[in-house]
């Protein structure tokens, strides 16, 4: 009978092929903004709009709270994740639209019922 121990054993196939390197990192040129702070700063213009739009301050408030809505919106896209607020910033947009149709909605009443 013949020794099982005479035979060579058999390649074994990897397991695992080799990955392709990753790629390389974007180039944007010289200058790569820094990625954002833990705590990234609340924008104060979102605040703003957002009390400005609860309080409406005889309408002119629910002016400003869209102004600044959309001073905060912009500056928060410009700051690169450094600032934040932009729901605070869209419920100041929000009320204060709200404010202002209900405003031109009055005066139009007010005007058809003389």
């Amino acid at each position: 009978m013949p020794d099982q121990h005479d035979e060579a054993p058999l390649p074994v196939a990897p397991t695992a092929w080799a990955q392709p390197p990753p790629p390389p990192p974007p180039s944007g040129g010289l200058y790569q903004p820094a990625p954002p702070r833990v705590g990234a700063s609340l924008n104060g213009f979102a605040v703003a709009s957002l009390v400005l739009g609860l309080l409406w301050l005889f309408w002119i408030g629910s002016l400003l709270a869209v102004i600044f809505g959309h001073v905060a919106l912009s500056a928060i896209q410009r700051s690169g994740g450094w600032e934040r607020g932009r729901g605070v910033a869209l419920a100041g947009l929000l009320l204060g639209y709200l404010m202002l149709a209900l405003l031109a909605a009055s005066i139009v009443l007010a005007a058809l019922t003389g």
